[in-house]
């Protein structure tokens, strides 16, 4: 019925871009998606303007959620992101998890900080237990700073936080690292918007800054 209404009108669904988007990290036992585990998602909701204005971070719209493990990853690990045997072993069932968060990501857009990292960790957890992956559009935001030209030598997260001031209670902790991402890409929004006015070309600059050399 949408879809006949929206014909009506002469109104092409693909013009339709989501408002809400996603900001999320993830914490893991290691950092090789085709053998480490996912231990915990956190994710915040931003509302992006008419027009695509500058977005707000909604922190009332969030998720966080450690996934139980079996066995809990090992000490050096634990020292990375702070969750410990008992929060691993203690953790909700995986599949109400995943599933939990495909209900409240919806059709929203995924964007993180080497967003190929978090994008190959959920997948293979969906795929593990069973589960269809995520079909969402994901967008990396390291390329986006990249674009920027604001500070050629960044690599990390953290070269980006400390340029801008933004200040993260507890680093490699899912929900900080997050808030943190959020208003790093805020940051960066009058510079991004200068090249990339819809969600279709901010796609295509994130995928182009991926070439841009590092200093």
């Amino acid at each position: 019925m949408f879809a006949n209404l929206l014909a009506r009108f002469g109104i092409s669904q693909s013009r339709i871009e989501p408002s809400r988007w996603v900001v999320l990290d993830v914490e893991t036992t290691g950092l090789d998606p085709s053998r480490d585990r996912l231990l915990a998602i956190a994710a915040i909701a931003i509302e992006v303007g008419p027009g695509f204005t500058k977005p707000t971070i909604v922190i009332g719209d969030s998720f966080e959620a450690v996934l139980k493990q079996d066995l809990a990853s090992d000490k050096d690990n634990i020292l990375v992101h702070h969750i410990g045997v008992g929060a691993q072993t203690a953790g909700r069932p995986p599949v109400e998890v995943l599933e939990e968060f495909r209900q409240w990501v919806g059709s929203s857009p995924l964007l993180a900080f080497h967003a190929p990292f978090d994008q190959g960790m959920i997948t293979r957890a969906y795929k593990r237990f069973g589960l269809s992956p995520l079909a969402n559009d994901w967008i990396d935001i390291e390329p986006l700073a990249a674009v920027s030209g604001i500070h050629p030598k960044a690599r990390a997260l953290d070269d980006w936080l400390q340029l801008f001031g933004i200040e993260c209670s507890v680093r490699h902790q899912a929900a900080a690292d997050t808030l943190a991402t959020c208003e790093l890409l805020l940051c960066l929004w009058n510079s991004i918007r200068k090249e990339a006015k819809s969600l279709a070309e901010l796609k295509n600059l994130s995928k182009a800054g991926a070439w841009i050399p590092r200093a």
